[in-house]
């Protein structure tokens, strides 16, 4: 069966800014044996922490003991969008694939269960009242994909279900001037979709162009790009050889605390999604209690050199992991 490897959108953590040392720290609500289960849950203590160090900035830490194949912890994304190519075959909430949908059908956007279409009601109700085509057309002309997720967002925002600086914790890309000018023309089109919508100028006022800037600058080293194994949990092999399945992804996401993992070429976990964009992180080895947790922002069966092009070339870092210390 096939599983899905992660590929990470995000700088190495040796360019987050210093910060005071902290520690971040996480709670799990698991439901207990007594009935009914729905009802009674108790809070099980975190098997991982978050603290910032000295030598690689924000990083992830196990609390005990972790087997190999243990799902470490779950993690809905703070934010989703499907890809283009799959908006009408996935799930325009949580990206779970539709049965017998393709994109030769008629163009629209369905839900999975209507849970799903509850859960997002509020924002998508927005979002149906403006006219994103040009937005839309522009995007998909240049092949762009994060501005999807920052209309998204935006529109969260403009409903009342999201904050205007829900993402700030996440640590922005470094962008250069270029990069900022061929924003400005993606923020217009939102903008003026927003605008032609008739909303009040106090609903947008966070829509800025340095709060468009400032957003999609976290999304682009902080998305996971999603794809999807077929089968249960419990079928999943462990181990990272498993074959990843042959197709284009689904969707990104953005995660709070996946994002604050660090790479390793031989990393000890990875990232799997089974139905929809919900993220398990499982253990790929035995992990100490104390050992940083750390997975692979790209295909580790990539030989050295290459794996050193590519994760300086997209992510502005060499890579000294033992694996390519050793030459591996």
């Amino acid at each position: 069966m096939a599983v899905a490897l992660s590929i990470r959108h995000r700088l190495a953590s040796r360019f987050i800014t210093p910060f005071h040392h902290f520690t971040f720290s996480f709670s799990f609500t698991t439901a207990t044996t007594t009935s009914p289960p729905q009802h009674h849950h108790r809070t099980t203590p975190p098997p991982i922490r978050v603290a910032l160090t000295d030598s690689v900035g924000r990083a992830v830490f196990a609390t005990r003991p972790i087997a190999a194949g243990d799902l470490i912890h779950t993690a809905k994304p703070a934010l989703c969008h499907p890809s283009p190519s799959a908006v009408h075959t996935v799930c325009y909430s949580c990206l779970a694939k539709l049965a017998n949908r393709t994109n030769s059908e008629p163009q629209r956007v369905s839900f999975c269960s209507q849970d799903c279409e509850r859960r997002c009601k509020e924002y998508y109700d927005f979002e149906m009242k403006a006219n994103w085509t040009a937005f839309d057309d522009y995007c998909r002309t240049h092949g762009l994909k994060y501005p999807f997720l920052v209309k998204r967002l935006a529109c969260m925002v403009v409903s009342g279900v999201a904050r205007s600086d829900s993402l700030d914790i996440l640590q922005p890309a470094n962008l250069t001037p270029e990069m900022i000018l061929e924003m400005e023309e993606e923020f217009a089109l939102l903008r003026n979709a927003f605008t032609k919508t008739l909303i009040a100028d106090e609903h947008i006022a966070f829509l800025t162009r340095q709060w468009y800037i400032s957003v999609l600058a976290r999304i682009r080293i902080n998305a996971f790009r999603i794809e999807l194994a077929g089968g249960l949990y419990e079928d999943l092999l462990s181990s990272a050889v498993a074959s990843v399945e042959a197709e284009a992804a689904v969707g990104n996401a953005v995660y709070i605390l996946p994002s604050f993992y660090n790479h390793d070429c031989d990393p000890n976990a990875h990232i799997i999604w089974i139905d929809n964009a919900d993220a398990k992180l499982k253990a790929l080895r035995d992990i100490e209690e104390g050992e940083e947790l750390r997975i692979c922002y790209i295909d580790a069966s990539l030989d050295r050199d290459a794996r050193q092009e590519l994760l300086f070339g997209g992510f502005g870092f060499q890579c000294n992991c033992s694996r390519c210390l050793h030459g591996d």
